[in-house]
C-alpha cells in the first residue's frame, strides 16, 4: 500500500514505520492515523516482520494530534466531540501498538508530546536521543491527558510524577526519563540511529513468541494477585514449551552455540 504521511519498509525482518510529516512536527491527524493502523495492521500479517520500529522523520518523533485536524475544529456552528476522538482514533491504536504479535521498538528521535509520547510508551522498548524529550502539553490547552498517558505515567514512574508532569506541562529531557524509568535508556545523537539498528537486529533475532508473552505477562502484573500472575506464567510458559524456538534453544545450551530463532 502506498502513504503519504507515514513511510513503511520491512528489511531483514525489521520492519521501520516512520511518521512523514516533518514540516508539522509529525503530529496526528485523520488520514495519518488511517494510515497508521493499516500499516500496523500489515505489518502484523507479514510474516517477514520480527520487530516494529515506530520513529519520526525530522526533528521531531511526534507532536501529538495535529491541532489544524478538521476533527478538532467546530462543524456546523457544534464543537468538536475530543472523547469521541480519542475513542475512535487513539484508543484503537494504543490496542494495535500493545496487542501486535511481533516486539516494538521506539525510537524516539525528537519531542514526543501528548499522543505522540503515548505512541512511544505503548511500544515493549523505548530508547530515545539524548536532545529529545517527552511533554504533556494537556494543561496547556484546558485538556486533561489522554491516549493512555495517565495509565503509563502512574504505572512506569508513580503517581507523584505522573501529577506533577500532567499538571505543570514541563518538558521532561530524554536523560531524565531514562533515569526515572520512563524509558529504557537514552543515548548520544550522534550514536543513536547506530543504537536502534543494532537494537532492532537483535530484538529480531529474539524467540517472538516468548518476547509477546513476556509483554502479556507484565502487562497483567500490575492488576494480578501475586496467585494469578503464577498461573498465568504457568499457563504462558507451557504454550512456550511447545514452541519450535523452545527446542532450538535447548539445543543450543546444550551445543554451547548461538540459538537460531525463526519465531515459529
Amino acid at each position: 500500500m502506498r502513504f503519504s504521511n507515514i513511510i513503511l519498509s520491512i528489511d531483514d525482518n525489521v520492519a521501520r514505520l516512520t511518521l512523514n510529516r516533518p514540516r508539522t512536527l509529525n503530529s496526528l491527524d485523520g488520514d495519518t492515523m488511517a494510515e497508521l493502523a493499516q500499516a500496523i495492521h500489515q505489518v502484523g500479517h507479514d510474516a517477514q516482520a520480527k520487530v516494529l520500529v515506530l520513529t519520526g522523520a525530522g526533528r521531531a518523533f511526534c507532536a501529538g494530534q495535529d491541532l489544524n485536524d478538521p476533527a478538532m475544529h467546530e462543524a456546523n456552528g457544534q464543537p468538536p466531540d475530543i472523547g469521541d476522538l480519542v475513542e475512535q482514533r487513539f484508543k484503537p491504536l494504543v490496542g494495535r501498538l500493545q496487542n501486535l504479535g511481533i516486539p516494538t521498538l521506539a525510537a524516539v528521535n525528537g519531542l514526543a508530546a501528548g499522543a505522540g509520547a503515548s505512541l512511544a510508551l505503548s511500544c515493549d522498548v523505548v530508547v530515545a536521543a539524548r536532545s529529545a524529550y517527552f511533554l504533556q502539553a494537556f494543561s496547556k490547552l484546558g485538556l486533561t491527558p489522554d491516549t493512555g498517558a495517565t495509565w503509563y505515567l502512574t504505572h512506569f514512574i508513580g503517581a507523584s510524577r505522573a501529577r506533577a508532569l500532567a499538571m505543570l506541562a514541563e518538558k521532561l529531557p530524554a536523560e531524565q526519563a531514562e533515569q526515572w524509568g520512563l524509558i529504557w535508556k537514552s543515548t548520544e545523537d550522534d550514536a543513536f540511529e547506530t543504537e536502534i539498528d543494532l537494537l532492532a537486529r537483535r530484538l529480531a533475532a529474539m524467540p517472538t513468541q516468548a518476547m509477546v508473552g513476556t509483554r502479556q505477562l507484565i502487562q497483567a502484573a500490575g492488576s494480578n494477585t501475586l496467585e494469578r500472575q503464577l498461573s498465568m506464567e504457568a499457563a504462558i510458559i507451557r504454550e512456550m514449551g511447545r514452541t519450535q524456538d523452545y527446542n532450538e534453544g535447548l539445543k543450543a545450551f546444550m551445543q554451547k552455540r548461538p540459538p537460531r530463532f525463526t519465531g515459529q
